[in-house]
C-alpha cells in the first residue's frame, strides 16, 4: 500500500479518547460526532479517515465541508465572497494537518478530494463518499440538519467541533450537533477533553483563551471593590478576575465556613504576590473590603477550583476523574461520595454549576462511577 493509504492506520492514539476516536471511525456507523477542544486530534483522524478510505477504493471521494473565518474580526470567507482565498486557505488546511503525507493538491485536482462550502448544500446528494464537517462550532445549526440530510448510499459522515472553548454562543452548530447525534441509535459520538490534548502549545493556548474569557467578565461592585483593594495592598498581583460569590450562596442555602464571600483568580505564579509572605497582603484585602476571601491560580486543574469553593473542603479527593463532555465539565465521583458532592435537594453542585457558569460559561455534570476495591495487605 502506498503512504497515503496506510496514512490512518499509521496513526497511534496517544490518549484513551483518541483511541475511542480511532475505533469509532473504523466502525460500520454512518454518523460520527467528534467534539472536544483543540489539539485532540479530532480533525487529523478524521482527515486522515477520510483521505486513506479513498486511497483504498472503499468511498470514491472525500468532501470536506469547513468555514473559514477570520478569528479577529469573525467575518466569513465563502465560495461567493472570495472563491480563490477559499479554495486556498481549505486546501493549506488539509495541508496543514495531513503534513507532506499526501499531495492534497493532486487529489483535489483529481477529484478524489472535494472542499465544499457550507453555506451551500441544498439540492446535493453525497453517495460513496466520506463526508467532514469541520469546524461546526462556527456554523449555524441548519447548517448541520442539512449535510445529514444529504448523506447518501454507502457513505459516511464525521461532524467534527469544540462546544467547550471556540464555540459561538449558546445555540452554536457544535453544542447543538453533539445533542441531535446523542439522540441518534445508528451515530456514535466521541467526547475528548483536555486529558486528550497532545498537540505541543495547545493546552497553553486553551490556558490563554480561557484567561482572556475570564478578563472579558464585566464584574460587578463587589468584585471590583476587591480589584480596587488588591490595586492598594497587592500591586504586583496579577489578577485574572474576581468572582463574588455572595449571592450564589444564598440562592442556594450555603452556611459552610469553607465557601469564600468572593473567589479571586491570578494569573499562575503570582499567588504569593497576592497573599505576601505571612498572609498580610490578603488579609488587608479582606479586613479592607470586609470579604473572606480565597484565591487559586488559573490553571486547568478544575479540582482545584472546585476545591476552593466547594462547601465540603475534602470532596475534591474523590473526584476520581473530571473532564469536558461536549459544554459540561463532567466530574466522575463514587457512588458513596455523590450524596457530599451534590448535597441536600442538589443546593451543593447547583451553587459548583453556577461558579462554573458565570467564570467560563459551562455547566457541571456528576456521572456515578463504581469505586475500585482495595486490596487487603496480607
Amino acid at each position: 500500500m502506498s503512504e497515503g493509504e496506510l496514512l490512518f492506520e499509521r496513526l497511534e492514539p496517544q490518549s484513551p479518547g483518541q483511541k475511542e476516536l480511532k475505533e469509532a471511525l473504523e466502525s460500520d456507523k454512518d454518523l460520527i460526532g467528534v467534539f472536544g477542544p483543540t489539539g485532540t486530534g479530532k480533525s487529523l483522524f478524521s482527515l486522515a479517515y477520510g483521505i486513506s478510505s479513498v486511497l483504498k477504493g472503499e468511498y470514491s471521494r472525500f468532501i470536506l465541508a469547513r468555514p473559514v473565518v477570520d478569528v479577529a474580526t469573525g467575518q466569513e470567507i465563502t465560495v461567493t465572497s472570495n472563491p480563490e482565498m477559499y479554495r486556498r486557505i481549505a486546501s493549506e488546511y488539509i495541508d496543514d494537518i495531513i503534513g507532506s503525507k499526501v499531495d492534497a493538491r493532486k487529489l483535489i485536482d483529481n477529484g478524489k478530494i472535494i472542499l465544499i462550502d457550507p453555506h451551500f448544500l441544498r439540492g446535493r446528494t453525497f453517495d460513496n463518499s466520506v463526508i467532514v464537517l469541520d469546524d461546526t462550532q462556527s456554523v449555524k445549526p441548519e447548517t448541520v440538519v442539512e449535510i445529514i440530510t444529504r448523506l447518501g448510499s454507502n457513505s459516511k459522515l464525521i461532524i467534527v467541533g469544540d462546544p467547550v472553548f471556540q464555540r459561538t454562543g449558546t445555540a452554536d452548530g457544535a453544542t447543538l450537533a453533539r445533542e441531535i447525534l446523542l439522540g441518534e441509535e445508528t451515530a456514535i459520538v466521541v467526547d475528548l477533553g483536555v486529558k486528550d490534548i497532545v498537540r505541543p502549545g495547545a493546552k497553553r493556548g486553551i490556558k490563554l483563551l480561557l484567561e482572556l474569557q475570564m478578563r472579558k467578565r464585566v464584574l460587578d461592585s463587589v468584585e471590583e471593590k476587591v480589584v480596587e483593594s488588591v490595586k492598594v495592598y497587592a500591586p504586583d498581583a496579577d489578577v485574572v478576575t474576581v468572582l463574588n460569590l455572595v449571592d450564589a450562596k444564598r440562592k442556594w442555602e450555603i452556611e459552610s465556613e469553607h465557601v469564600p464571600d468572593a473567589l479571586i483568580i491570578v494569573k499562575e505564579g503570582y499567588m504569593g504576590r497576592l497573599i505576601g509572605t505571612g498572609g498580610e497582603r490578603i488579609a488587608s484585602i479582606e479586613e479592607d473590603t470586609g470579604l473572606k476571601l480565597r484565591s487559586i491560580e488559573l490553571t486547568l486543574d478544575f479540582k482545584e477550583l472546585i476545591r476552593a469553593v466547594h462547601p465540603v473542603s475534602w470532596i475534591y479527593k474523590h473526584i476520581v476523574d473530571l473532564d469536558f463532555a461536549g459544554p459540561v465539565l463532567r466530574l466522575q465521583v463514587p457512588s458513596r461520595h455523590i450524596g457530599p458532592l451534590v448535597g441536600q435537594r442538589g443546593m451543593y453542585i447547583k451553587f459548583i454549576d453556577e461558579v462554573f457558569n458565570k467564570l467560563i460559561g459551562i455547566g457541571v455534570r456528576v456521572v456515578e462511577v463504581e469505586e475500585r476495591r482495595r486490596r487487603r495487605r496480607r
